[in-house]
């Protein structure tokens, strides 16, 4: 199970470019001006074969004039919250504010392993001014410049140390691992209890955590798989949380601790902003998806017209990747539930699709003949031979080539569409790679 940092600190400490030194990305916007990040945003960081979330927060204040304040600050609690291991971010040129024992009390309080970092120590003379951090009784601080980089590894080093094992509370038994996410309202936790209701005692319960995704073991009408249960779970005192903060995080380890994920819209809402950022969550991650347009049974014209407009208007916010299933459904009523079982099981089945190297080749080749890559330079570019890579994980495709680096995503684009032409892929990514002859 993949394990979540967050990062805490007061504004202007540089949280952000630390996040996107450690993410290797430039997705946190980085400002002079206290206040910049908002929303959390979330990062993988891979080292040394390790990998995990990264979150970045919010700066703590109190008695600010921004309006956001108290929204800012209840996301920070959540993060600090969710997360295994804490980076709190302290300014090594100011020293020890206000705010920062304000911090430090609630993350004495949470209980959670932290790494205090002193940051802005650009040279290594401005080390010795991160003592008076220790009245924080959080541990030695630990010197980095997220700006030019330096010990950035040695902090990365220790968070992986840190960390708890990724296997913990993960089911032993190889099934398919099937996660139910969208946001909130949208009826998760309705489809799951109608999956669950019939015949309870075949159910049983994978260890888990109440933090951490519940693996509920699904076998009936021939079907066997994980429900990575972290839909509509809330720790009951937190109920009077805004549910919209809590479905990020629970989505997104839902996501990645899953094979294919049931995106859930809501068909009186329609697609709304945060659909498309799971659906980008789950592209992301290259998994399975089904789309379900829940409450089907609350609109009024289910007409063959409406429902097309409604799967077309699906397609197009989710272009490119089109090619995977649309089901209209209640949770309430049950109607139509049992078919996403069985396009779950389909699209488990594309995903370890084996496709013999003599039939790819004399499909696909015939069909680079006619459509070959176009030349760039006056150079042309001749496919040879494809196969597909053996393993695990997504469908992926290796076309052997002479000019490799040349090939554009918008032909790697028609190769792919090209196989899902050929073969059911309906429901999974695949991966389509370029090398040298």
């Amino acid at each position: 199970m993949k394990n979540v940092v967050a990062i805490v600190g007061r504004p202007n400490v540089g949280k952000s470019t630390l996040f996107n030194r450690l993410t290797q990305t430039r997705q946190a916007i980085v400002d002079e001006e206290a206040g910049t990040t908002r929303d959390r945003q979330y990062g993988k960081v891979d080292w040394t074969g390790h990998e995990f979330s990264l979150i970045d927060t919010g700066g703590w204040v109190v008695n600010s004039e921004d309006i956001f304040e108290e929204e800012i600050n209840k996301q920070v609690k959540i993060a600090i919250e969710e997360a295994d291991v804490i980076i709190f971010v302290v300014d090594i040129l100011n020293g020890v504010t206000d705010l920062d024992d304000a911090v430090a009390r609630i993350l004495h309080k949470s209980k959670k392993p932290v790494i205090l970092v002193a940051n802005k120590a650009d040279n290594y003379e401005i080390h010795a001014q991160s003592a008076e951090f220790y009245s924080l009784a959080l541990g030695n601080p630990f010197c980095i410049s997220s700006i030019n980089g330096s010990y950035t590894g040695d902090l990365l080093d220790k968070i992986i140390e840190m960390l708890p094992s990724e296997s913990e509370g993960e089911p032993e038994e190889e099934l398919p691992r099937i996660a139910i996410v969208g946001r909130p309202n949208v009826g998760k936790s309705s489809l799951i209890n109608a999956f669950m209701g019939e015949e309870r005692h075949i159910v049983t319960n994978i260890a888990g955590t109440t933090r951490d995704s519940i693996y509920t073991k699904y076998n009936k009408f021939g079907l066997n798989f994980y429900l990575v249960d972290t839909a509509g779970i809330r720790k009951k005192g937190k109920v009077n949380e805004n549910p919209e903060y809590y479905s990020v995080i629970r989505s997104i380890r839902a996501i990645e601790n899953s094979d294919i994920c049931v995106l859930m819209v809501d068909a009186v809402r329609g697609i709304e902003s945060q659909d498309l950022n799971i659906f980008q969550t789950i592209q992301k991650n290259r998994k399975g998806l089904v789309v379900c347009v829940n409450k089907w049974d609350l609109v009024e014209d289910k007409s063959q017209a409406a429902i097309n407009t409604f799967i077309n208007a699906i397609y197009e916010r989710f272009a490119p990747f089109t090619d995977f299933p649309v089901l209209f459904i209640s949770a309430t009523t049950k109607q139509r539930i049992f078919k996403i079982l069985e396009k779950v099981k389909e699209i488990y089945d594309n995903r370890r699709k084996r496709i013999s190297t003599a039939k790819l080749n004399e499909i696909m080749l015939p069909i680079i003949e006619k459509t070959p890559p176009p030349s760039n330079k006056g150079k042309y570019i001749k496919i040879k031979y494809i196969t597909q890579l053996p393993g695990g994980g997504i469908p992926s495709f290796v076309f052997f080539c002479n000019l490799s680096q040349w090939v554009k995503e918008p032909y790697r684009r028609f190769l792919e569409n090209k196989l899902r032409e050929n073969w059911n892929f309906n429901g999974t990514p695949i991966h389509v790679f370029m090398r040298e002859k």
